[in-house]
C-alpha cells in the first residue's frame, strides 16, 4: 500500500508472477490471451460489457498488461470508488469464466493484434532479437505467441493454467492514493480470503 492523503485518485492493481517466460512452447502465448479472456465474464459479471460499463461509469482508467515474468490488471480512478474499483478489478483476477463464445471471437482479436506487432518495425525487431539472442527457449518466443497456438487453444487450457499460476503466494495486490492501509486491508480480507493457495508452478 502506498496511500498519499492529497491524491484525488486510487490506482488497484493485481499483479501475477507468470508471463511469456513461465509457458511451454505448445502453449506459447496463453498468458497474454489469458489476460484477454479476464475481461470477457465473470460469475458476478456474466459479459465483458458488464464489466465495461461498471468500470466506465465511475471513470476509472483501466487495462490489463502482459510482460514475460508477469501479468497485471489495475483501474485507476476517484478515490471515493475505491471499494467498487476494488471489488470489479479482484473479481476479473478471481473469478473470470472464460466463455467459449467470447474466446473464439478473441483469436481473431490476437491474430490482428500479432499482426499489427509484425507491421511496426520498431516491435517487431524486438521480437527478432530476443529471437536471435535467446533461441529457441521461453525468453526467445514472442509474448502474444504464434497464430497456430492461438487457434488451437481450448477452455480446459486456460483454466489449467490459471489454476497453476494464479495463486496466493504468486499474487502480489498493489493500492496507491487517497487510502488508509485499513482500509485496503479490509478488501482483501473480503474478496481473496478463499484464492487457491497451492503451489504456482
Amino acid at each position: 500500500t502506498v496511500p498519499m492523503k492529497d491524491n484525488p485518485t486510487v490506482t488497484v492493481l493485481v499483479l501475477v508472477g507468470t508471463g511469456a517466460d513461465y509457458e511451454t512452447k505448445e502453449i506459447n502465448g496463453i498468458s497474454h490471451f489469458l489476460e484477454h479472456m479476464c475481461f470477457k465474464g465473470t460469475v458476478k459479471r456474466p459479459t465483458p460489457k458488464d464489466i465495461s460499463v461498471e468500470l466506465d461509469g465511475l471513470g476509472c482508467q483501466y487495462n490489463a498488461f502482459t510482460g514475460r515474468e508477469m501479468t497485471g490488471y489495475y483501474a485507476k480512478g476517484d478515490a471515493k470508488n475505491f471499494k467498487q474499483m476494488f471489488d470489479v478489478v479482484s473479481d476479473i483476477y478471481l473469478n473470470s469464466t472464460f466463455p467459449e463464445g467470447e474466446m473464439e471471437k478473441e483469436k481473431g482479436v490476437i491474430i490482428e493484434e500479432l499482426n499489427m506487432y509484425e507491421d511496426m518495425p520498431q516491435a517487431h525487431v524486438q521480437d527478432l532479437f530476443e529471437e536471435v539472442l535467446y533461441g529457441d527457449q521461453p525468453s526467445g518466443w514472442r509474448i502474444v505467441g504464434t497464430k497456430e497456438n492461438i487457434k488451437k487453444m481450448k477452455r480446459d487450457d486456460f483454466v489449467n493454467y490459471k489454476k497453476s499460476h494464479y495463486v496466493a503466494d504468486n499474487t502480489l495486490i498493489v493500492v496507491t492514493g487517497n487510502i488508509t492501509n485499513e482500509e485496503v486491508y479490509k478488501e482483501v480480507d473480503k474478496y481473496f480470503k478463499n484464492i487457491y493457495t497451492g503451489k504456482s508452478g
